[in-house]
């Protein structure tokens, strides 16, 4: 028998499905995880290579790093070429290395495919392309489905944004990255569904008669949108669909950009370029584990003896030199989710020299990402006017992807389409379990 199973690499998380021809099944790939059927896209990599992904690599991150010791030694890294005037010289190029560091995690996997120019990250002694680490992660997402099915996966329905990217030339390099990565993963054949849609076949499941639809799937990466006709599988049709690269790790990054950096001595080094440099690289996650060197240790020491805002800046130390940062975007994360339901949280961390507490409120909250509500709003509605359909004759409006559920957009589609047409969807299963219906299909 050729199985052929749904997987939804998404940019927070991931999961795996299968459909029977009448019931859909979620594969608990992570056991280790609160809902085994969710699956952290995070992959950690030791220095002999051993990978872990999930729950299990965070884990073991957490075992390996955090509160660490380091030692940096000093590592030739190539040549350059000098020319000035009549001059010209080859000089050598040294990076100072932690040859205790255990291993690297690596988040937003599927981000990195739309990254223009990003190619990869050297990991240690080797090379890994944005290509290679989607394989490692997809290959490790086969075999643990594999094992809970009992038999060898063939193919497999990925999703994928409506758009990878403004241009359709990196577009088409994203997903044909996507489909090399899923082949050498293992799997025979691949074939593509864009997310909304595979929410919209899912959400099709509960109906009884045809409706007009808005498919809005907002994620940790990218808002995608589908306007469908949809209940009745011989007349489903696909009216017009968009996206936007808007979702919930922009907002992660806004939280710390507007509340968290005058922890770390936002507003008081301005007259350190060097020392303000490392502070507002602090909501980058691919920045942040880069500024561990002796170099920038040497600085903060300097200023902190100093007395230049000893505390902020012996937290920022902290949290660059204790590996805490994913500690730190986690936090950020969860107070994010909390202001769904409640009006006020609390963001706080305490480990080693960082002490650090904020009381952050759902209208703050509100106020910073205020910005983003017009674009959100912008691409829907042109999405919408693309599908011939005015807002009046749209039935339902789906929500799928977590950030969906903040209430400020839900209030945003209850305004433009009705209260009653607004309807919550599995935030984290609908997208894997569509796709799991068009590959049994």
């Amino acid at each position: 028998m050729s199985l052929k199973v749904g997987i939804d690499f998404g940019t927070s998380n991931s999961g795996v499905a299968v459909y029977d021809g009448q019931h859909v099944r979620l594969l608990p790939v992570d056991p280790k995880n609160v809902l085994p059927e969710v699956i952290k896209t995070v992959l950690y990599i030791t220095r002999d290579y051993r990978c872990y992904v999930g729950q299990e690599a965070v884990e073991t991150y957490y075992r390996d790093n955090v509160n660490r010791q380091r030692r940096y030694v000093k590592q030739w890294a190539g040549e350059i070429d000098v020319y000035g005037a009549d001059m010209h010289y080859v000089r050598d190029i040294y990076v100072y290395v932690d040859e205790l560091q255990p291993g690297r995690l690596l988040q937003y996997l599927k981000t990195a495919l739309r990254r223009d120019g990003y190619q990869g990250t050297k990991i240690f002694e080797r090379f890994f392309s944005v290509g290679d680490l989607a394989k490692i992660y997809l290959a490790m997402l086969k075999r643990r489905a594999e094992s809970v099915l009992g038999e060898p996966i063939q193919a497999v329905t990925l999703g994928r944004p409506v758009k990878f990217s403004e241009s359709p030339e990196l577009d088409l390099k994203a997903q044909e990255t996507l489909r090399q990565a899923a082949l050498e993963a293992g799997f025979k054949h691949v074939d593509f569904e864009l997310e909304p849609i595979a929410a919209a076949l899912d959400y099709e499941q509960t109906l009884t008669k045809p409706q007009n639809a808005i498919i809005f799937d907002f994620g940790g990466g990218t808002l995608d949108i589908a306007v469908m006709r949809l209940g009745d599988p011989r007349q489903r049709e696909v009216y017009a669909s968009g996206g936007v690269d808007i979702a919930g790790s922009d907002f992660d990054r806004t939280i710390i950009e507007k509340r968290m950096l005058p922890h770390f001595g936002d507003g008081q080094v301005k007259h350190h370029p060097e020392i303000a440099e490392m502070v507002h690289a602090v909501p980058d996650w691919m920045a942040l584990p880069e500024l561990g060197t002796p170099v920038n240790r040497n600085i903060l020491e300097k200023a902190i003896q100093a007395k230049i805002a000893p505390v902020r800046l012996k937290a920022l130390e902290g949290l660059i030199y204790n590996d805490l940062a994913f500690t730190f975007y986690n936090r950020v994360e969860a107070a994010k989710i909390a202001l769904s339901d409640a009006g006020a949280t609390i963001i706080n961390m305490e480990d080693k020299d960082i002490a650090l507490w904020e009381l952050y409120t759902r209208h703050q909250f509100e106020s910073d990402i205020q910005h983003y509500v017009a674009d959100v709003e912008k691409v829907l509605l042109d999405t919408v006017a693309r599908s011939g359909l005015e807002p009046g004759q749209i039935d339902a409006v789906v929500k799928t992807g977590g950030s969906s559920n903040i209430p400020l957009f839900t209030a945003m589609l209850a305004r433009l389409f009705g209260q009653g047409k607004v309807k919550a969807s599995n935030a984290f299963s609908s997208v894997v379990a569509g796709l799991a219906i068009k590959a049994g299909r």
